[in-house]
């Protein structure tokens, strides 16, 4: 897009990002769980590109049957001839990321084995490392099976694929439906950075308090985990909200609802980063603020809480800053793409509510400081620039949300 349009006056036409974000949010996973990228955001045929695509057909297919009261009865019946029947019924999207996911675990185990006779540093050390690695800490047996390690990895690319997706997509869909926040934001991180190349996980960054609230609203009005959030009473029961719930008993709570409560948030539907920031001139408390994330769970608590917050947090973070330092954003004029719209029925009539249907469009040009920023640069330094879509599945339906991430790499 910056070589398309290297004017810091003219925006560009509208871009659909769609397959790129996809593509460039699965190409990190692979990185990071079989240490090698799958390559599918270059460009040229591969058979690969079609895999985000089968993931939401996948969870839709299986998601019904996890929430079943009958998923013992289904579990026991698997190897007793109900395998066959689904081998029958499933439909091909899912049968394709069902081989994919083994295909790859199996390439993975098959590295696992020859380069186990090297030094640790030579190894490939990436998320199926640790996995395959792991020991009971007890028997020192081998803590995953095989099938086990498979299904540890769908979860990887599942959930290195398209969480931060989704949050990054409600972040960029309420910003630049609120100008005036936009340009708070936007002054905040100028201020702070010189360069987007300044902008790396540390002090300045963390200290970057009116980033970080626009990050936790997003994620508070576009929960990566829209369903309920499932969890078995233990023995002795629970009670909830004067409610006696006996032990066995599946309880959840839904993000989607909770984070609308007027209970909590007050004004729960709008777009208010302020919200989360202790300052007495719009009279948020420091309490105000500890009740609200007392029910704020982005990356869920206790036990089951999200291993790679951290790391989730710092890629948002990073994302956003350096977007919007090097580039200015506007959603196309006159698109109503990516809100809701009354065709769209109950639930989903809202403009001002990210949709989980259709894409929202937007326009960038270059900043000022990038232009500078670029002249500076050495011939042999290496720049990327990354297009982003990011793309959100809720009960296998798509919303998409198109910014754009220039720079180099992430750090």
């Amino acid at each position: 897009m910056m070589e398309e349009n290297d004017s810091t006056t003219q925006w560009s036409a509208p871009v659909d990002f769609s397959e790129r974000v996809d593509t460039l949010a699965f190409d990190i996973m692979g990185d990071l769980s079989f240490g090698k990228s799958f390559d599918i955001k270059e460009p040229g045929e591969n058979p690969l590109k079609e895999v985000p695509h089968c993931i939401a057909e996948y969870m839709q297919f299986y998601y019904p049957m996890c929430r079943s009261p009958l998923l013992n009865l289904l579990v026991w019946l698997k190897p007793r001839g109900l395998d066959r029947l689904f081998e029958m019924a499933t439909p091909p999207p899912v049968d394709r990321y069902t081989h994919f996911v083994h295909s790859s675990v199996t390439d993975r185990i098959a590295l696992q084995k020859t380069q186990a006779s090297k030094p640790e540093p030579e190894q490939r050390l990436d998320m199926f490392y640790f996995l395959a690695e792991a020991r009971d800490p007890d028997t020192a047996a081998v803590a995953y099976e095989e099938d086990e390690l498979r299904a540890e990895s769908s979860l990887l690319i599942i959930d290195g694929s398209d969480t931060t997706a989704i949050s990054l997509s409600g972040i960029f869909f309420y910003l630049t439906g609120d100008p005036g926040r936009y340009e708070k934001l936007v002054t905040e991180i100028r201020t702070t950075f010189e360069s987007a190349e300044d902008i790396v996980h540390g002090p300045g960054l963390l200290g970057c308090d009116y980033l970080r609230a626009c990050i936790d609203e997003g994620m508070r009005l576009t929960p990566a985990g829209p369903s309920e959030l499932p969890r078995e009473v233990l023995p002795g029961g629970i009670q909830i909200k004067w409610e006696h719930y006996p032990a066995g008993t599946i309880v959840g709570t839904v993000p989607w609802a909770m984070s609308r409560s007027p209970e909590m948030y007050g004004d729960a539907e709008m777009f208010k980063p302020e919200r989360w920031i202790v300052n007495e001139s719009t009279r948020v408390t420091k309490e105000m603020v500890a009740t609200m994330r007392a029910g704020f769970h982005p990356f869920l608590s206790g036990t089951y809480s999200c291993l790679g917050k951290n790391l989730a947090t710092a890629e948002m973070l990073i994302t956003v800053a350096r977007t919007l330092h090097r580039l200015d954003l506007r959603r196309a004029q006159g698109s109503t793409l990516g809100g809701g719209s009354p065709e769209l029925g109950w639930g989903a009539t809202d403009p001002k509510t990210a949709s989980v249907r259709g894409c929202l469009h937007i326009t960038a040009k270059r900043t000022r400081g990038a232009v500078q920023e670029e002249g500076l640069r050495s011939l042999g330094a290496r720049d990327t620039l990354t297009l982003v879509l990011i793309r959100h599945h809720c009960a296998g339906k798509e919303h998409g949300l198109f910014t754009l991430f220039a720079g180099t790499e992430l750090r």
